[in-house]
């Protein structure tokens, strides 16, 4: 019998990264190394769980590698402003986005496009998009900075104002839900006011709501509240000409560089996107997030339904994925590769992927559904790929009891009885390291 060979993973030359402890939280129920312990927050959105609030992207990624930026190679870091520009106008000292009036015409673009979505002729999305794109003063971006607490402030008297109205009201009827425009958005339009509104308004206000744009499109007005106003305002670099004379008295002209303060019509804001058996890992394994649906938390036995649903492989894949974690490896999607996981040591920043991973759950007897039915051309292919890419080719077996029931796999307490087999590629096909899949979740600490 061929005796496995295990390969010390091949290092980055360029390391730009600290390394920070990963999970998981110790079962005090205290972050690591004393530190406060954090629940994150996602939102699943067309069967995508995203991560939004910058904290708690920061802290899922820097502690364990968690998700990807969907404006970014992998760490959420995309910004804005031009590291070019912002290096040649260090000395303005002003903390907005410096951008080429290039990229400035180019989200101007955008917005149109998205306007004429919602039904709007060209007339009226010019007029509108040059009014809101104006120079603004400086001073006007600074008032606006200061009234923004006053806002929220107000809108949160408005709203304990409205409860206590409404616990006041009696009748079958629920209070505030009808004529009244803070709930009923159709209230706003009744009558007199539908006839007074132009074209350009309803432009404005379209442009309003769809301002800052996600692109995801998930966007709620009360969160350009909550928003910065260095992501509403830009500072775009533009030229112009001027009239120089020189000492034979010739008049020439000269363009010059200066720096622009405008509204941003199209606002793209960095989300981390989590895989499924990512983010499941962290709402069952470690405890540390919420999952939410519809503004409604789910449960794990929900998510375990969901996203079984979603992926049809999905149980197998997360109970590898689980497997893998517990032994310090960080396993990411394969798909690029033609399979299922990507075994990283200590994360992507670091070293190059050492195993690529097709998982296969199946009986005692090694039987079962394949998800990945192989030949033996496309087995050689698959691993010819991936020796290309400086892997190796492994195999991952999760092996059910005989006794389990169909039932079972409902729940992923399942996972408890899943035994674990590994095989290192096609020519140690026959060496195996059987293990049982240990598991530790966030409900035997409940």
């Amino acid at each position: 019998m061929a005796e496995a060979i295990f390969h010390p993973p091949r290092r980055k030359r360029r390391v730009y990264e600290s390394y920070n402890s990963p999970f998981p939280i110790s079962s005090t129920g205290e972050g690591i190394h004393g530190r406060d312990f954090q629940i994150c927050q996602a939102e699943i959105i067309n069967n995508n769980v995203i991560v939004k609030n910058p904290e708690d992207i920061e802290h899922l990624y820097s502690m364990g590698f968690f998700g990807k930026g969907i404006l970014s190679r992998s760490r959420p870091e995309y910004n804005i402003s031009d590291p070019m520009l912002v290096a040649k106008w260090q000395d303005v000292g002003l903390n907005m986005p410096i951008i080429s009036s290039k990229k400035y015409q180019r989200h101007v673009e955008w917005a149109k496009s998205l306007m004429r979505e919602q039904g709007l002729d060209d007339f009226t999305v010019d007029a509108a998009i040059l009014n809101y794109t104006q120079p603004v003063n400086l001073r006007e971006v600074e008032q606006n900075s200061e009234a923004e607490e006053t806002i929220k402030m107000e809108t949160a008297e408005d709203e304990s104002k409205h409860a206590v109205t409404s616990s006041e009201t009696n009748g079958d009827k629920v209070a505030g839900l009808e004529g009244d425009p803070f709930f009923d958005p159709l209230a706003e339009n009744d009558s007199n006011e539908s006839d007074v509104t132009g074209s350009k308004a309803l432009a404005e206000r379209h442009l309003a709501t769809l301002c800052p744009v996600s692109v995801h499109h998930s966007y709620k007005p009360e969160d350009c509240i909550n928003q910065d106003y260095n992501n509403e305002f830009v500072l775009v670099q533009e030229e112009e000409e001027e009239e120089e004379s020189n000492l034979c008295l010739k008049k020439e002209l000269v363009k010059k560089e200066r720096l622009v303060c405008r509204r941003n019509p199209f606002r793209i804001l960095e989300y981390l996107q989590l895989s499924l058996e990512e983010a499941f890992f962290l709402v069952y394994a470690l405890g540390c997030l919420s999952i939410y649906y519809n503004e409604a938390p789910l449960s794990i036995l929900k998510l375990w339904e969901v996203f079984s649903e979603a992926q049809p492989k999905f149980k197998a894949t997360y109970m590898a994925y689980h497997y893998f974690r517990s032994k310090g490896w960080v396993p990411k999607v394969g798909l690029k590769y033609g399979t299922d996981l990507l075994l990283y040591r200590k994360g992507p920043p670091f070293y190059h992927a050492s195993y690529s991973v097709i998982v296969e759950l199946v009986n005692s007897d090694f039987e079962g559904s394949p998800h990945r039915p192989f030949s033996w051309k496309s087995l050689s292919g698959l691993n010819r790929t991936t020796a290309n890419v400086s892997k190796e080719l492994m195999f991952c077996y999760l092996i059910q009891p005989p006794d389990m029931t169909a039932k079972e796999m409902l729940s992923p307490e399942c996972l408890k009885r899943i035994k674990v087999q590994v095989c290192k590629s096609c020519s140690d096909l026959f060496s195996e390291v059987t293990d049982c899949l240990k598991v530790s979740s966030s409900l035997d600490r409940m």
